[in-house]
């Protein structure tokens, strides 16, 4: 049953993409992110994506009709140089034949972020990603979450297979990006048990996270932390509260769980640690010697054996800074880096304008959840291989098309949409829509 009625979703999402481009853009976020196929027997192998994407390619050909935004902005423009960068190091990778695989998941994951940038451009588009967002890693999160608190923490939490997020490390950081975005729509919600829902969601994934046991995520939650307490009115009140749910939530993990958390002040007598180290050293070595990197391949004895402090101990990089800087040269991590500032920068702006106007103060807070998020990232990231994951760059979507939204002032544009139409979950609370556009 579970099969055929994610048979029939996927058939509907590759029909509808072909009328409303924008449509399939949502469709290739959840399928992409989530990776609900994977849950699937009969979908597992098939090209899902492919058939979303494909579709939503050439609905954006064909429909003329339908509004496209055409445009040009910083964030944007250097991702584009870094999709160009990763094209002119491509032939000069060290395993070149291992690297395409991985060249093509990426470049198809870049067009589809420009793509969306095109199609997505109100108010209901950006609110609506930011639901598909949260609900195609909350799934997991709930369900961790849940795992988590029945057996004490005693098991690790791990994503669905064959992902970006199959790891326990990467799955955590996941739960803790989105975990800001609940936190924005629960405050567009109306309803009070909707609100109370989306806080146990909010919860569950933080247990999830934590249950995870990666050290990576609990640097990476008191860095999320940190950043919403500095952001919040009250802070007195908001470190009270923190310090409740961090009592409540730590009080159930298990003596392993806490044994290997207190491994981060004695990382030198840690082997994994060690291992990342030896694998950051080579990553800097590898962009020293070799001006392009040395490909997507390069986590492996053959490359450590030339490069690695410690020849005969391989990993995998880690974090995200020295993954991009190994595999691309310092050319690629600047072009990295320079991005991802970018987008730090235009969510602060809407942080900063969002509250001018009355149409525009839900960008203040989606835009102060967004670094809340990024924050994470940033952190987290550091000892995490998710340089060319999905999530983070559809953040880096939402933010853009916030601020274009802001920019070129486009409430003045759009009539306020029928939100009776919407599920009543997903109504924005009135307030904040009124005179606002979709």
């Amino acid at each position: 049953m579970r099969d055929l009625l994610l048979a029939g979703l996927m058939l509907w999402l590759v029909l509808a993409s072909f009328r409303y481009p924008w449509v399939g853009v949502l469709g290739w976020t959840w399928v992409s992110v989530m990776n609900p196929h994977a849950l699937s027997w009969a979908l597992k192998t098939m090209p899902v994506a492919a058939a979303v994407g494909g579709a939503t390619l050439l609905g954006l050909l064909l429909q003329q009709q339908q509004r496209k935004n055409f445009f040009l902005c910083r964030e944007n423009a250097v991702l584009m140089l870094f999709m160009l960068w990763m094209c002119i190091t491509l032939p000069f990778s060290i395993f070149l034949d291992a690297s395409l695989p991985m060249w093509d998941r990426v470049m198809k994951i870049d067009l589809m972020i420009l793509v969306s940038m095109v199609l997505l451009y109100s108010r209901r588009h950006t609110i609506l990603l930011v639901w598909v967002l949260v609900g195609s890693i909350a799934f997991y999160g709930v369900k961790g979450g849940l795992f988590t608190i029945a057996t004490g923490g005693n098991y690790r939490v791990w994503g669905p297979e064959n992902t970006f997020i199959e790891g326990n490390n990467e799955m955590a950081l996941a739960l803790i990006m989105v975990i800001p975005l609940m936190r924005f729509l629960q405050q567009t919600l109306s309803g009070r048990w909707a609100r109370h829902a989306m806080t146990a969601s909010m919860l569950l994934c933080a247990a999830a996270a934590l249950g995870s046991h990666s050290r990576g995520a609990l640097l990476a939650i008191a860095a999320m932390a940190l950043v919403m307490w500095w952001r919040g009115k009250n802070k007195l009140m908001g470190a009270l509260v923190m310090v409740l749910i961090s009592v409540a939530v730590l009080s159930l993990m298990s003596d392993e769980w806490w044994e290997r958390m207190n491994t981060i002040r004695s990382y030198q007598e840690d082997a994994s640690a060690n291992g990342r180290i030896n694998a950051w050293w080579m990553a800097f070595n590898l962009a020293k010697d070799r001006f392009f990197g040395g490909g997507y391949y390069i986590w492996t004895g053959a490359v450590f054996a030339v490069y690695a402090p410690v020849p005969d101990d391989p990993h995998a990089a880690h974090s995200i800074y020295f993954q991009v800087l190994g595999e691309q040269g310092f050319v690629g991590l600047f072009l990295f880096l320079l991005m991802w500032l970018f987008v730090w920068q235009s969510a602060n702006y809407l942080r900063r304008e969002g509250p001018k106007q009355p149409q525009t103060r839900w960008l203040a807070d989606l835009g102060s959840m967004c670094q809340v998020s990024l924050a994470g990232y940033a952190v987290g990231g550091a000892f995490l291989s998710l340089s060319y994951y999905d999530l983070p760059y559809y953040i880096m979507v939402v933010v853009v098309i916030g601020r274009r939204w802001i920019e070129r002032k486009e409430w003045l544009n759009e009539k306020e949409e029928a939100l009776v139409n919407w599920p009543a979950f997903l109504r924005p609370a009135r307030k904040r829509i009124k005179g606002a556009g979709a």
